[in-house]
């Protein structure tokens, strides 16, 4: 999936208004990481094992990116497939340490 988002947002056509690099793409990095990692830690909390709380955490951001998104749509008109794909690798680089750091 994650893939996917890279693709449409890697062929989507440069706009000014919305650049690759700018403030609000660290924000949605570490947003992201942040909630990734504190969604698995609740998750693992509960008792799950650590696969399904990694999974429990990825959709849990997946979801608050989405509609993120999906607010910024309504609110602006804007929806941007960059901002997600900075979400998604935010989530993905706090996966990695939450695979790296499992106990």
């Amino acid at each position: 999936m994650n893939r996917l988002w890279l693709v449409f947002s890697l062929t989507a056509p440069p706009s000014a208004s919305d650049p690759w690099f700018a403030g609000d793409k660290l924000q949605h990095f570490f947003t992201s990481a942040f909630v990734q990692s504190m969604s698995y830690a609740s998750l693992r909390t509960t008792g799950l094992s650590h696969g399904a709380a990694l999974a429990g955490a990825s959709a849990t951001t997946a979801v608050i990116g989405v509609g993120k998104e999906v607010h910024d749509r309504n609110a602006r008109g804007d929806f941007s497939l960059r901002d997600l794909t900075w979400d998604a690798a935010g989530a993905g680089a706090a996966t990695v340490l939450l695979v790296r750091t499992r106990r």
